[in-house]
């Protein structure tokens, strides 16, 4: 067998997976995750519908797939973001504009991770969600970073404060791409959320 035939078939199915994905996302927030069939994001992505069932087990599984991929580059952003963080205050603040930019940018995605997902059964039920495991952690070493500093109350755990910040965060997102937080300065927003988060964090 012809070795660059091995990898071209590779990247092909690759590059296939990831059209899926895309049109699932566009699919799932436009049409909403009940309303869509696998034959829209068959159309959507170019292929045949049985294509689907070579890359995913189901509906519930694509759309899981779709929140994975999202997360990994939501998680690479965010990390990036933090890089020149000169401490943990500076490092919470660009860790929640950053967030609030990708609300703001990647509006089909916002809508599938705020909306979408909390529709499906094996979402809530049976997966582990371990991507949404690694943005916690990430939010939750900056607050403990803070907290050995002393720069941050440490009578408060940094996964508790992780989570509230989170549910913060997610709620505006929420409120954002319903459209009826549309008037608002989205990064205005992000600012108040930093004071809020960082005047109740602070260590006296």
């Amino acid at each position: 067998m012809n070795p660059h035939s091995v990898r071209g078939e590779k990247g092909e199915r690759g590059d296939k997976r990831e059209r899926i994905l895309t049109s699932a996302l566009k699919v799932f927030a436009s049409k909403g995750f009940f309303g869509a069939k696998v034959s829209d994001v068959a159309e959507a992505a170019g292929v045949a519908d049985g294509t689907i069932y070579l890359y995913f087990k189901s509906k519930d599984d694509l759309l899981i797939s779709v929140f994975e991929q999202q997360m990994e580059s939501i998680n690479g952003e965010l990390t990036a973001a933090m890089a020149g963080g000169k401490d943990a205050h500076d490092k919470l603040r660009r860790f929640i504009k950053a967030y609030i930019g990708l609300v703001q940018s990647n509006r089909h995605g916002t809508e599938v991770i705020t909306i979408e997902l909390r529709q499906s059964a094996k979402f809530m039920k049976e997966y582990q969600n371990p991507r949404f495991a690694e943005f916690l952690k990430l939010l939750a070493s900056i607050i403990d970073e803070g907290q050995k500093s002393g720069k941050l109350r440490s009578d408060i755990p940094a996964q508790v404060a992780a989570r509230a910040l989170f549910g913060a965060l997610d709620e505006l997102a929420l409120w954002w791409v319903s459209g009826k937080g549309e008037k608002l300065d989205i990064h205005k927003v992000a600012d108040w959320i930093g004071d809020l988060v960082l005047e109740g964090l602070h260590k006296k």
